[in-house]
């Protein structure tokens, strides 16, 4: 048996070895291609005037939607008194202040002037919903950097190597009903006001329309706490350090099926809303939409994959309590969540009209990211992995405490008693 456990770690270790390795020469090929576009600029990129947003926005937005269960577990925790759900919440905090950060750097390679990131906690633009995107992103990415710091300070070699300022780091904890409140308001607006940066875009058709910001904040809740609990199941499963309580994730996958029911309606009624009026440039994008060349994401990606199966999986216990089949079902919805986020971004920029005397053309362009975009977010991607694979590993960011069954002495019988 001895033999037997030590081949098992030497393997476990072995992947360890090789799964950073993997992930620190893909972060090394994010670094050239960054280092390629701050010296030449967007040049390098596919990106045009006509598409102007494309595979970084995209990893982006998705980071920040996955991002959402922070805010979400925490005001659950905090601000419902649901306390049994704080070890959850911990891990979607630490997901969370990574997954902002991937955000940060998706944008420092697409403002194309990074130099001046700063401008707009500066010059102030609050006609702008872009502006109140940028403030509250910033403030919130405070919060969850508060928020991080008792993960950081409880940890064993922080205690032992400084044992003073982790024990500062730990007090913040008490703060936590307040960051939460602060976290809630920052986030709604900001996961909300993504979508009404879209929504309020006339000159764009297919983003023309109020329920994008619905969708957004509703579609980031589902897909933040499915990664929450898809990351604990995957950690407890590759690390003896970390422990999950699986009755709690059991909660959050019945409450996520019950969820993307009514997702499903708002992502239809949304999309084929469309077709009420004809409008130039709006009904044409519903086809691109389902019919081509988006058909396949749409249909697959986001319906089917990301809503549909995973409804059946995670209403029925019988398959949800069933440790695979949940992950397989809460990966789905994940994907589901950054195939919507494609599926919008492209589908807005794939038709610019143009105005002409009595007449209005729309016209299709095209975009596929070049390589150096592919190894810039690639390389973003991969640095989220192994910032969240090292928390694992040495913050014990998904430790769950397991429940204890209090047993109640029962009444004794009268014979029994007599006996006694």
């Amino acid at each position: 048996m001895g033999n037997v456990s030590l081949t098992s770690n030497t393997w476990k270790k072995l992947g360890y070895a090789a799964w950073m390795l993997a992930l620190t020469a893909v972060i090394g090929g994010g670094i050239a291609a960054g280092i390629e576009v701050f010296s030449k600029g967007l040049v390098v990129t596919n990106l045009t005037d006509l598409v102007p947003w494309g595979l970084w926005i995209v990893i982006d937005l998705s980071a920040i939607a996955l991002s959402a269960g922070a805010f979400s577990l925490c005001a659950v925790v905090y601000l419902v008194g649901a306390k049994e759900y704080a070890p959850v919440a911990r891990t979607a905090t630490f997901i969370g202040i990574i997954g902002y950060s991937m955000a940060m750097l998706c944008l420092l390679l697409d403002i194309g002037r990074p130099d001046r990131f700063w401008h707009g906690f500066v010059f102030w633009n609050t006609h702008s919903v872009l502006w109140e995107v940028t403030m509250c992103v910033g403030l919130y990415f405070s919060v969850l950097a508060l928020e991080t710091l008792p993960i950081i300070g409880g940890s064993d070699w922080m205690r032992r190597a400084f044992p003073w300022v982790a024990a500062r780091m730990r007090q913040v904890h008490h703060l936590s009903p307040i960051l939460a409140l602060f976290g809630l308001a920052f986030s709604l607006l900001h996961q909300s006001s993504l979508g009404a940066t879209f929504g309020v875009l006339q000159a764009r058709p297919a983003w023309y329309r109020p329920g994008i910001s619905v969708l957004f904040i509703y579609s980031a809740v589902i897909g933040g706490i499915s990664l929450t609990a898809l990351a604990s199941m995957i950690s407890a499963r590759l690390s003896r350090k970390a422990a999950v309580n699986d009755d709690l994730l059991d909660k959050l996958a019945s409450v996520i099926g019950w969820a993307l029911i009514g997702y499903l309606y708002f992502r239809f009624w949304d999309a084929f809303a469309i077709t009420y009026t004809y409008q130039p440039g709006r009904t044409e994008s519903l086809q691109i939409l389902t019919q081509w060349p988006l058909a396949l994401n749409f249909w697959l990606g986001e319906i089917l994959l990301g809503i549909i199966v995973p409804i059946f999986l995670l209403r029925r216990k019988r398959l949800r309590q069933n440790g695979m089949w949940r992950m397989a079902a809460l990966a789905l919805v994940v994907g589901g969540t950054i195939a919507y986020r494609w599926d919008t971004i492209m589908v807005g920029q794939m038709i610019v009209l143009t105005y002409l005397p009595q007449q209005i053309v729309a016209r299709y362009t095209q975009y596929w990211p070049s390589t150096v975009e592919l190894m810039a977010g690639a390389g973003i991607v991969a640095y989220g992995l192994m910032a969240f694979t090292l928390g694992a590993r040495h913050l014990d960011v998904v430790k769950h405490p397991q429940m204890t069954t209090t047993v109640i002495p029962q009444p004794q019988s009268e014979p029994a008693m007599a006996a006694n």
